[in-house]
């Protein structure tokens, strides 16, 4: 017989397995790929420039637009005042997010249905496409996941402890009142690092609803859910007065979003009344069943109340919601952990079997979305490649001009190349102004600048794209093909370099 001082040491190990072991694949799968072949998008081009920014221009710049990404950006302000490593560091707190959010989900399932449930939950999370995609995203929204898992893991012990108390005809106690407290300060974090995490509270009181807690629970989580909600409204305040500018380029989800959206919760909700079915004690059957309506109303609802709001007012983006694919990851977890269960009975060589071809399908499918993920092409542009393209054509005492002048986002985190560049339209610089992109000249003078210069560079949108009707943008257009002469033009991912001149002027 082992002594108890290590037996004891062997449960605290095997009880760490369900979050140590998806944490360490997330971060091996993480880093796999990061800098992605070199390249980076314009979303993250802004998170780059921004946190390159001083505090008082990056505080400025919130006061205008994007203040729903403000902590986010000081946050990375630290990051790159430690350590300025080009993309690995841009993408390094995603890494870091993802693994504590593969964690946490393990850590609920490990909970709620056993170590391997934890294990096989923590590792679905991580290799499903989308997380390795935003994982490797200089953005917020791994960090995002993290605060709800653990702000979910938190609210899951919680409502265990209080539903035990209440059978046992004990008062909640300040435990209870102290995990409320934590559940309200990660959920907190969420919301200020992006608002819409607040979804995640719909999730919570749906699964509440549908698990017919007491009122004691129900009081616990109303007192936590109004903190939230506090805590948020600044934040709210002042990100709605930026709206229209931050979301103005959205549009009603169509039906193509909707059959996805439904795919989705058909995949979740399909397989629950088989997971519900699975034989147990009573405990390990509640558990269960926590579990499958948690994992199923993560997964369904903060998306689908986004959605219906989008009808009316156009917020809906995927990203913006991603957290809620760690309830497809509980539900894979269970359901995986159930089939394996089912294999036992099965003979040995039938277990092989099975086991090879479930391995060789999830080869097929999952190795080609996570090459594709990795690739320039896995994102709308490459602001990487459109610096080099505007490389390659500039000559000494080429102007530039950006159609829209939103694209001015391509060369900003490229400060070098940019300051050689005569910026014809360019009133007020993006730290000047407080805005992401800067501020442009009136129609009248961006046309005599125009007029005044012999080759001008242009980076705009590829064929095909909407053209912007302001006048601005019109003057643009219209000098450009009066009196300019196109020499050559580069086409990259998502966006295209052309250089007009004036007549004779092509080469130099």
């Amino acid at each position: 017989m082992a002594p108890r001082g290590e037996s004891t040491r062997r449960g605290r190990a095997a009880a760490a397995v369900p979050a140590a072991a998806p944490a360490a694949l997330a971060l091996a799968v993480g880093w796999w790929g990061i800098d992605r072949q070199g390249s980076m998008w314009r979303d993250e081009s802004v998170t780059y420039q921004v946190a390159h920014r001083t505090l008082a221009d990056t505080w400025h710049l919130l006061g205008h637009i994007d203040a729903v990404h403000g902590l986010y950006y000081l946050l990375l302000h630290g990051v790159f005042a430690v350590w300025d490593g080009g993309l690995p560091a841009l993408r390094l707190p995603s890494v870091l997010g993802t693994a504590v959010a593969a964690a946490g989900v393990g850590t609920i399932g490990a909970r709620l249905a056993g170590n391997r449930c934890g294990v096989l939950a923590g590792a679905a999370y991580v290799l499903l496409p989308v997380t390795q995609q935003y994982a490797q995203e200089g953005r917020s929204y791994a960090l995002v996941t993290a605060a709800v898992t653990w702000a979910t893991y938190v609210f899951v012990r919680t409502v265990g402890a209080t539903r035990a108390r209440e059978r046992a005809g004990q008062a909640a106690g300040a435990r209870r009142a102290r995990g409320w407290a934590g559940y309200a300060a990660l959920l907190t974090l969420a919301c200020w690092l992006h608002e819409f995490a607040v979804l995640a509270l719909a999730a919570h009181a749906l699964t509440l609803w549908r698990l017919r807690v007491p009122r004691p629970v129900w009081r616990g989580w109303a007192r936590a859910a109004a903190v939230v909600l506090a805590a948020l409204l600044p934040l709210v305040v002042v990100s709605a007065r930026q709206a229209d500018q931050q979301l103005g380029w959205l549009g009603r989800p169509g039906p193509a979003l909707w059959l996805q959206y439904a795919a989705v919760a058909g995949a979740c909700a399909l397989p629950a009344r088989w997971l519900l079915a699975a034989p147990g004690t009573a405990h390990a059957q509640a558990d269960r069943r926590t579990l499958v309506w948690l994992g199923l109303w993560l997964a369904v609802a903060p998306a689908g109340v986004l959605m219906t709001v989008s009808l009316v007012k156009p917020w809906y983006v995927d990203r913006y919601v991603i957290y809620g694919m760690t309830g497809a990851a509980l539900l894979a977890g269970l359901a995986l952990d159930r089939a394996i269960t089912r294999c036992a009975r099965l003979t040995a060589g039938a277990r092989a079997l099975v086991a090879g071809l479930a391995l060789a399908a999830a080869m097929a499918v999952l190795v080609p979305w996570s090459l594709a993920v990795r690739s320039p092409e896995s994102r709308k542009d490459d602001v990487v490649a459109v610096a080099r393209a505007v490389r390659h054509a500039a000559r000494p005492g080429d102007a530039v001009l950006f159609l829209p002048a939103r694209r001015r986002e391509w060369l900003l985190s490229r400060p070098a190349l940019y300051g050689r560049l005569d910026d014809l339209a360019l009133d007020r610089s993006p730290s000047a102004s407080g805005t992401l992109q800067g501020t442009e000249l009136p129609p009248g003078t961006i046309r005599r600048r125009l007029l005044a210069a012999d080759r001008v560079i242009a980076l705009s949108d590829p064929p095909g794209q909407p053209l912007d009707p302001f006048p601005r943008e019109k003057v643009k257009r219209e000098v450009l093909r009066r009196h300019f002469v196109l020499c050559e033009r580069t086409r990259v991912h998502g966006a295209q370099v052309t250089v007009y001149a004036r007549a004779g002027h092509c080469a130099r």
